[in-house]
């Protein structure tokens, strides 16, 4: 059997472009941001703070629950998500190492 295209690439790469991809829209930007201020929320709520329908949340809820990124507890028919503090800070140490690479400083160009 052949290689996938993510196999030839290493663990932390496939996880930078997994994190990459998940925020990679703007609602779920505005939606990790609110989360970071409130600490939680139901999921109902961010109707009225991203502005879009409860179903379109809920999916981009799911995709970045998907990669760990948060967390979320039933409390009756309500759904109460969070940020995994421990996924945050692993993804948030990872950016800082890629994008705090030096760059060359001859002009490529």
């Amino acid at each position: 059997m052949g290689l996938t295209k993510t196999e030839i690439y290493t663990k932390e790469q496939n996880k930078i472009a997994a994190m990459a991809k998940v925020i990679g829209h703007p609602a779920r930007v505005a939606i990790l941001q609110h989360l970071l201020k409130v600490q939680s929320c139901i999921c109902g709520d961010l109707v009225d703070v991203v502005g879009l329908s409860q179903p379109t949340i809920s999916q981009h809820l799911r995709e970045m629950k998907s990669i760990g990124l948060i967390g979320g507890s039933i409390d009756g028919t309500k759904v109460c998500y969070c940020i995994n503090k421990k996924t945050y800070e692993e993804f948030r140490d990872m950016f800082g190492n890629f994008f705090g690479q030096n760059l060359n400083p001859e002009d490529c160009c």
